[in-house]
């Protein structure tokens, strides 16, 4: 039963998760600049954030308090369970937290000697192509170990302000709606999600539409493990994971409903990104219809645009600054697509493209 205290509950939660994020990374950056060693090679140090001025951070905000208030009318609407604003298990959270602390130090290593590919194991690099070969972020292994799966969603959420969920819960709205158009005869409907890495989205779909047949793909065989143990606790029928390309999806054309993809374009280069929007119009049925969330693009925020600059430098988004500029619409358009709706929530945006019927 959802009542006033439910709510003020989830506000509460909300501004406790963006209190945290913010002095978690105030404190990491002040440690990082006392405890990091110099750098072994002569690159430019790592670049300052700008400056941010009050009115840059009241926008922002308000753009964080939208998103929420959204979030939380389309759990009363019931567009998804209530349940999933709230976290399962604090224990577990707490935990994780103390591993990502005890990773910063080598975090902070790598960024300052600019180094991004290092694993900690041989990696058998014929199974990747090169692109994905680093550690995004200066995250330990990049993507390509059981660590970096267990820290990955919270280290996102601190990034994010604790709003990490709310952001790939906007998949949800349009996702559903797509389906509605499909009649019995056309079950069951089949979802598949393009890079999901640990299945977080993956779980709010199963919430969501319980009775949807889910597929994901990704290229992280450890990645795709912790799915496994994610997806596995879930009522339902287990989604189906294959270790894959989202430049080469494995599936029939037409053999998807509707597809998703949250926060990979930013990684891809350009070819790779217009090859997976092609591969996902190739699977789609017609009439199906794909969702993308990303990150939001020069222009969508004209204040934090500072910000933007600043971040694929800190963070090592190789493909970060290509991504700012380029036009998913047009790509979309590119590969078949006849209509493309986009918005933006915080500091996340959508794409949300029809097939042809």
């Amino acid at each position: 039963m959802i009542t006033p205290l439910t709510e003020l509950a989830y506000q509460g939660l909300q501004q406790t998760k963006n209190a945290f994020s913010l002095t978690h990374k105030s404190l990491a950056y002040q440690l990082s600049n006392i405890l990091t060693l110099e750098p072994k090679v002569s690159s430019p140090a790592p670049a300052s954030p700008p400056k941010i001025n009050p009115e840059i951070i009241n926008i922002v905000q308000q753009e964080l308090e939208k998103l929420l208030a959204l979030d939380w009318q389309e759990a009363e609407t019931g567009i998804y369970p209530m349940d999933l604003l709230f976290p399962e298990d604090w224990q577990d959270t707490l935990f994780t937290y103390a591993k990502i602390w005890l990773d910063l130090p080598t975090t902070w290593q790598r960024r300052n000697r600019r180094d991004y590919q290092v694993f900690s194991s041989p990696i058998d690099r014929s199974l990747y192509p090169a692109y994905y070969l680093q550690n995004f972020h200066y995250q330990t292994d990049g993507y390509l170990s059981d660590q970096s799966a267990e820290l990955y969603d919270l280290q996102v959420d601190l990034l994010f302000n604790g709003a990490a969920d709310a952001m790939r819960r906007r998949v949800l709205a349009p996702l559903k709606q797509s389906l509605s158009q499909w009649t019995e005869n056309d079950r069951p409907l089949k979802v598949l999600d393009v890079a999901c890495g640990t299945g977080r989205t993956l779980k709010f779909i199963r919430s969501a539409c319980p009775q949807v047949s889910l597929h994901g793909v990704d290229l992280s065989a450890p990645y795709l493990c912790k799915a496994n143990q994610v997806l596995s606790k879930l009522p339902g029928a287990l989604p189906q994971l294959l270790q894959a390309n989202g430049e080469d999806l494995p599936y029939v054309d037409g053999y998807f409903h509707a597809v998703t993809s949250v926060f990979l374009f930013h990684e891809l280069p350009h070819p790779a990104c217009q090859q997976v929007i092609n591969e996902c119009f190739r699977v789609l049925k017609p009439g199906g219809t794909l969702i993308l969330c990303d990150s939001i693009q020069k222009g969508d925020i004209p204040a934090i645009t500072p910000m933007l600059n600043w971040f694929h430098q800190t963070f090592h988004e190789p493909y970060y600054q290509h991504y700012l500029e380029d036009d998913l619409s047009d790509r979309l358009y590119n590969a078949g697509f006849v209509e493309v709706e986009m918005s933006t929530h915080y500091v996340s945006k959508y794409w949300v493209a029809h097939k042809r019927s």
